[in-house]
């Protein structure tokens, strides 16, 4: 537990999914975790969970949480996120962007208003929260910065290309390579400040509430799907890994987990 204990940890897209596994394991192991999403009440979203939720089943299992709402298509929303974070927990140590909002459409027919969205939530949001909490983490000479990718970022090959490949993803998988992108060129502008800055990505498909409405897993397929506690943990072993050697990482959850079962047996 001392990896993170008290540290000050912001999980974005918290209310359900990946995000809200992520808060409860660095929960679990001693971090104070600011949740945060757009939903604050059941029937605000077509999906299940909210971010008081996800606080209070931390709090019930002995953790510190708080529940953050935030827009993160909106620039006051993002400040907001952090300072608020600041207020009521301390200086930022973690930052996990996990939030998303995504469309589906091939691009010929691919509505701006959307578009500009999916930008805003997956690319800009990251960039503007990291900088706002870089400077606390220069100051202190460490930090974690965390971004969540997808296999959606790797480049289609063909032809012929699969039916998959064809469907309309090309947009979510920019601001995918994008994100990728920025954590590499992160990682190297902030090293030598102890602050690590990683990438990680489902080795499966995760049902997550989204997953399922998009149709991503085929009817009668679910079993072939990553579960969630395995994101989790892996993106536990990045935030609490050494910002000298593990940074500037382009990852998949299960190399992660299997990675640190490695060095377990061998110690």
């Amino acid at each position: 537990m001392a990896a993170i204990e008290g540290r000050v940890a912001i999980v974005t897209g918290a209310s359900r999914g990946i995000g809200q596994a992520i808060a409860a394991r660095l929960a679990a192991s001693g971090a104070r975790v600011a949740v945060s999403a757009r939903t604050q009440r059941e029937g605000e979203s077509p999906f299940p969970g909210t971010i008081h939720e996800t606080a209070a089943a931390i709090v019930d299992a002995g953790g510190t949480a708080v529940a953050v709402p935030a827009d993160l298509s909106k620039g006051e929303d993002r400040a907001h996120l952090v300072a608020e974070t600041e207020r009521l927990l301390g200086p930022v140590d973690i930052l996990v962007n996990n939030a998303a909002v995504t469309f589906y459409a091939k691009v010929a027919d691919f509505d701006m208003r959307r578009w500009e969205l999916m930008l805003e939530v997956q690319v800009r949001a990251p960039f503007e929260l990291s900088q706002m909490v870089l400077p606390g983490m220069r100051e202190r000479r460490q930090g974690w910065i965390l971004n969540i990718s997808s296999k959606a970022s790797y480049h289609r090959k063909g032809p012929p290309y699969a039916p998959f490949d064809t469907r309309g993803g090309t947009m979510y998988g920019m601001c995918k390579a994008a994100l990728e992108r920025f954590t590499t060129g992160l990682a190297a502008e902030v090293y030598d400040d102890g602050i690590a800055v990683n990438c990680l990505s489902p080795s499966r498909v995760v049902a997550t509430p989204g997953v399922i409405h998009h149709k991503l897993i085929p009817p009668g397929q679910e079993h072939i799907a990553e579960p969630t506690d395995v994101m989790a943990e892996a993106a536990y072993l990045l935030v609490s890994g050494d910002p000298a050697t593990t940074t500037g990482l382009i990852t998949l959850s299960q190399d992660v987990v299997d990675a640190a079962e490695q060095r377990r047996l061998r110690a």
